[in-house]
């Protein structure tokens, strides 16, 4: 979980290039296991054969007994019970599979249920080749400190794991916040802890999920921690939640050797993410701003593509909260980042206390009317230790403060900024970067005093529609054909899934 109280997606597995993701770890498809069907029924019994005609009752019960290659079909209605999934699949037999039947919808229902530490509603704990898909998750909460629910629990080690298309929400802990760190009060609607090393829990795929209405504490909606190799997180809704929606995370711990301790080689695609604040969270201060809609605390070797971020504190942030220890090769691109409340894309420790952002490229993104607080944060926000990173290609318009990027720190350094295209509302003249500690006013002075963006324009980029939430370009937007190549974006795909590069050069921005 997360302890920050400062300052602060279907793709094949084909497209995870340069995230080192093993080509043998397919994740197979719950259609290819041959093997019995068994089906639970509010209305069946456990001493039932399992069939359709004389269906099982409980969830339970079916985890304990369906073999590997199995398919449980869960009819709809009510299941007041905790799911608790120890037993496997296998590469030869094929994966064990939960699921809603049909059109119904099966809801598990954490009402009255007691929570005891960190616990499921439903818990995968050292499991391989297992489906969870087309439930309804809710109601698990809780009053007490220390006490953790989380929606889906996976944890341990293992893979190929498919948590798809799950209704999650409603997942709390309300427990009063006391002492001066305000800790204990936590949950999660979706929660991935690779707890053991070296085996890690790999080839995991979290597709289509929607996850909303989660009370979290200092926590997180959809969080993968410690030793999770290789994974997908994709087209998943995650809203109205009082704290990150999406995070991965590194060095906290989780798993029990270092080396080890980072969620990495993954890919964060396709998901919309928007309405996380930590503004009526009481385990924060009334004026924190921290929670980002896509995190990266700590992990490494990652790409984060084709998203849509808004309505957060923050739109996309790579950092790293442990000092000493760095994110690094983080790639952001080609997503759309608009009216979050602190600023869009964030990048190093939070504070000089924190640790540092390293060798990451954020490439390709449209960023816009940010820092709605207005508190001169900008659209890009790059703090505390950040190193050798890539900017560029990025469409930044300002909001009514005119600020584009703020950089108050003079410790960063080798980052490349270039091929941007500006815009804000008072023009060219009255635009303002920070830029190691030294406030810029006017396109012209910035580039003149940092040796930033020599290739950058400062135009209006000409969207169909922004303020309706349209952000392709224009037949006539400069950003056509004006950007730079970079090796992050050759063989990948814009916004919409549409092959970059077409035309003469690469456009700046998320749309080709």
């Amino acid at each position: 979980m997360m302890l920050k109280l400062g300052k602060m997606l279907l793709a094949g597995i084909s497209l995870m290039v340069g995230i080192g993701l093993a080509s043998e770890h397919v994740q197979p498809a719950a259609a290819s296991a041959a093997g019995a069907e068994y089906y639970v029924a509010t209305s069946g019994s456990d001493t039932n054969a399992g069939t359709s005609a004389a269906p099982w009752k409980t969830l339970q019960h079916a985890a304990d007994v369906a073999p590997a290659g199995s398919t449980v079909y869960v009819r709809g209605g009510v299941y007041n019970e905790k799911l608790k999934i120890t037993r496997s699949g296998s590469a030869s037999q094929g994966p064990i599979v939960f699921s809603n039947y049909d059109n119904e919808t099966p809801i598990i229902d954490g009402k009255g249920l007691p929570v005891s530490g960190s616990e499921g509603l439903v818990e995968l704990a050292d499991v391989n080749y297992v489906t969870v898909q087309g439930f309804e998750i809710r109601n698990f909460t809780t009053a007490f400190k220390n006490a953790v629910p989380v929606g889906i629990y996976v944890h341990g080690a293992g893979g190929f794991i498919n948590l798809s298309n799950n209704k999650v929400h409603d997942i709390q802990n309300t427990a009063t916040p006391s002492g001066s760190d305000r800790l204990g009060r936590d949950a999660h609607g979706i929660a991935v802890y690779g707890t053991k090393a070296p085996d890690a829990i790999h080839d995991l795929t979290i597709d289509g999920n929607e996850l909303f209405n989660l009370v979290l504490g200092s926590s997180e909606a959809l969080v993968l921690n410690g030793n999770v190799d290789g994974f997908m997180v994709s087209n998943n809704l995650v809203h109205d939640n009082d704290n990150i929606g999406i995070d991965l995370i590194g060095f906290e711990g989780t798993a029990p050797n270092t080396a080890y301790d980072q969620a990495r080689n993954g890919l964060v695609k396709g998901n919309r993410v928007y309405n996380n604040s930590v503004s009526n969270n009481p385990s924060y201060a009334k004026d924190d701003n921290s929670a980002g809609g896509i995190y990266v605390d700590g992990g490494k070797d990652s790409v984060i593509e084709q998203n849509y971020s808004y309505n957060n504190d923050i739109g996309i942030e790579i950092a790293s909260e442990h000092a000493g220890k760095s994110t690094s090769n983080i790639t952001v691109r080609s997503n759309v980042i608009y009216n979050n409340r602190l600023t869009g894309i964030a990048i190093g420790g939070y504070d000089d206390e924190r640790g540092s952002t390293v060798n990451c490229k954020i490439v390709n993104n449209t960023v816009y009317k940010n820092d709605t607080l207005n508190d001169y944060n900008g659209q890009l926000l790059v703090q505390y230790d950040t190193k050798n990173n890539v900017i560029k290609n990025n469409i930044f318009v300002a909001n009514s403060t005119d600020v584009l990027i703020y950089n108050e720190y003079t410790k960063n350094s080798g980052n490349v900024v270039d091929y941007n295209l500006y815009f804000a509302p008072g023009g060219s003249a009255d635009a303002t970067w920070t830029w190691k500690n030294k406030e810029y006013t006017g396109f012209a002075a910035y580039k003149s005093g940092t040796g930033n963006d020599g290739h950058s324009l400062f135009a209006d980029p000409k969207f169909v529609n922004a303020a309706g939430g349209d952000f392709h370009l224009q037949s006539s937007s400069p950003a056509i054909d004006a950007g730079h190549t970079d090796s992050a974006i050759i063989g990948t795909q814009d916004i919409n899934g549409e092959p970059r590069v077409q035309g003469a050069a690469v456009n700046i921005g998320a749309d080709e």
